[in-house]
């Protein structure tokens, strides 16, 4: 019986995933055994052409059904999160708190987390004063004790977690040489170790229960470098690995109804990044950024760039030349001298 949360695309898709299922049991061992006269190099063939077969109904269909969901009106292609419970890192403030305003707004319990104790309190009074229901803890994500009690509290007080958002991030903005020590720790600890602790606190019971979604909040310096970033880049570019083998891994073991995204934003002004001035396009702004995460999210959109158009410039830096993607970065772009005027953090 399917679940009362579940998206159209999963029950659509169950057909061909009975067909994939199919293709996964046809491997060379299994079709000698019911046709044994052919010999095995006849019979590894026929299976590769049996698999090449799959692999071009499964590309129509889901071309066709990407174009059938984006022209649908969203009402018809989102899932509700009414009555769920979501975490929100980084909730005290930018992008975070705007996250949380808009799933509160949906009907879901917002779980805000963040080190600043005035932000978070006042992100849940926010959320309180619209009508929406909020609860705050205050956590170090650097701390992965802290982490893992704080998230024990939340399931005492709150229940299970059904959508984990791990949106939390530093910048320090400084050139490599010039990164302390300290500086380059609380980076990747905030910025990518922070999503382990908060996954393997809260997977355990989606797992249980087949349901759920964890959020990626990384960022367009996650898929390019980018100057003074060799911590902040390189955290984020972590991310991404971190999706896409946690999507891997819940997929190969069955467990369809846990869905991950993966967001990749252009620069947002939450002020995170102030003093950059960014030639082609201006900076997101936050409340349409976090609309479009929501989104993502409730139409389960697997990986998701901000803005949209960024995806189609991405795949250049692997078909052009280095020299000339670096010239295409410095001279049209301009990416490096945007960033030399973004003012670091202590």
């Amino acid at each position: 019986m399917a679940h009362p949360h579940t998206h159209p695309r999963h029950s659509v898709a169950v057909v061909l995933q009975c067909l994939s299922a199919y293709a996964r049991s046809a491997k060379p061992a299994r079709l000698a055994a019911l046709v044994p006269p052919l010999p095995r190099p006849v019979v590894e063939v026929l299976s590769a052409l049996a698999d090449a077969v799959l692999m071009l109904v499964l590309a129509v269909y889901y071309v066709l059904e990407a174009a059938v969901f984006e022209l649908l009106p969203r009402r018809l292609t989102s899932k509700s999160v009414d009555g769920q419970v979501v975490l929100v890192t980084g909730a005290a403030g930018g992008l975070g708190r705007h996250l949380a305003a808009r799933f509160a707004r949906l009907g879901a319990t917002i779980v805000a987390w963040d080190v600043n104790d005035d932000g978070v309190a006042e992100t849940v009074r926010q959320v309180r004063a619209a009508g929406g229901l909020a609860r705050g803890y205050v956590v170090d994500l650097a701390d992965r004790q802290a982490v893992y009690r704080t998230a024990a509290l939340v399931k005492r007080e709150v229940g299970p977690v059904d959508i984990l958002v791990n949106n939390a991030g530093v910048a320090f903005g400084r050139t490599f040489m010039h990164l302390t020590d300290r500086q380059i720790e609380t980076t990747y600890n905030v910025n990518i170790l922070a999503h382990y602790w908060t996954a393997k606190a809260f997977l355990p019971e989606m797992m249980r229960a087949n349901r759920g979604h964890i959020v990626t909040v990384s960022s367009v310096t996650g898929l390019m470098g980018c100057y003074r970033c060799t911590d902040y880049s390189a955290s984020k570019f972590a991310t991404v690995g971190f999706h896409e083998s946690l999507f891997t891994e819940l997929k190969v073991q069955g467990y369809d109804g846990i869905h991950t995204t993966l967001v990749c934003p252009y620069f947002i002004d939450t002020g995170m990044f102030a003093g950059v001035k960014p030639r082609l396009m201006p900076m997101l702004e936050p409340a349409r950024a976090a609309d479009d995460i929501v989104d993502a999210v409730r139409t389960n959109q697997v990986t998701v760039t901000l803005p949209g158009s960024i995806r189609y410039l991405l795949p250049l830096k692997s078909l052009f030349p280095s020299k000339l993607s670096w010239a295409l970065m410095y001279r049209m772009m301009q990416g490096p001298q945007a960033m030399m005027g973004m003012k670091p953090r202590l």
